[in-house]
C-alpha cells in the first residue's frame, strides 16, 4: 500500500518524533510505501529515515522551489512546479491518506484531501494522526461542524482520528483488506 503522509519539515520535539519513528518503522516492515513531500529535513527526515531502514520504499514528491531539501536516494523523486500540483500528486500516488502534526502546510493539506473526500473526488481513507492529543482541538471543530449540519457526511466517513501509529496502521490495512 502506498501511504501519504502529511507532515512537518520542522524539527520538532521527541513527544512528535519518537512516535513519527515508530508509525515510520511500522510502515517499513509491513511492506509499505511512503508518499512524502520529499524534504530530507524535520519530521520528513525521520519518517523517510525509518521507513527506509525497517524496508519500505520512498516515493517523494518535491515542489521546485524546496527541490535543495529533496532527499537523496528515494526510490522515486518527483519535482512538482507549485504546492497544488504537489498534493495533487501525493494524492494520485497513495491509497491512504494520513495527517501527522504539522503547521500551516500540513493543514492547507489536510483540509484538501478532506475535501475532496467530502465531495466524492477520492474515496481513499484519511487519517488524522492526533500525536500527543495534537488535533484534539480540530476534531472537537469537526465535530461541531458535524452537529450543526456543516458536513454532508458523517466524519466518521471523512477521516479517522487515531491515537497512534499502530492504530492508524490497522485502521488503513482493514480499509485495504490487508492482513497483518
Amino acid at each position: 500500500m502506498n501511504i501519504c503522509v502529511f507532515c512537518s519539515a520542522a524539527d520538532l520535539d521527541d513527544r512528535y518524533v519518537v512516535p513519527a519513528r515508530r508509525f515510520a518503522e511500522l510502515i517499513g516492515k509491513g511492506g509499505h510505501a511512503l508518499v512524502w513531500g520529499g524534504s530530507d529535513t524535520g519530521l520528513m527526515k525521520v519518517m523517510a529515515d525509518g521507513v527506509q531502514e525497517a524496508g519500505g520504499k520512498l516515493i517523494g514528491v518535491s515542489v521546485e522551489f524546496l527541490a535543495h531539501k529533496a532527499r537523496e536516494g528515494a526510490d522515486e523523486m518527483v519535482v512538482t512546479k507549485d504546492l497544488a500540483e504537489r498534493k495533487a500528486q501525493m494524492l494520485a500516488r497513495a491509497d491512504a491518506i494520513v495527517v501527522m502534526v504539522g503547521g500551516t502546510g500540513t493543514l492547507d493539506e489536510a483540509t484538501e484531501i478532506l475535501e475532496l473526500r467530502k465531495h466524492g473526488m477520492h474515496t481513499k481513507p484519511v487519517v488524522l494522526l492526533n500525536t500527543a492529543g495534537f488535533y484534539d482541538g480540530l476534531k472537537e471543530q469537526f465535530q461541531r461542524m458535524e452537529a450543526e449540519g456543516f458536513l454532508p457526511i458523517p466524519l466518521t466517513d471523512l477521516a479517522f482520528f487515531a491515537a497512534d501509529g499502530v492504530g492508524a496502521l490497522a485502521y488503513l490495512e482493514e480499509k485495504a483488506g490487508i492482513r497483518a
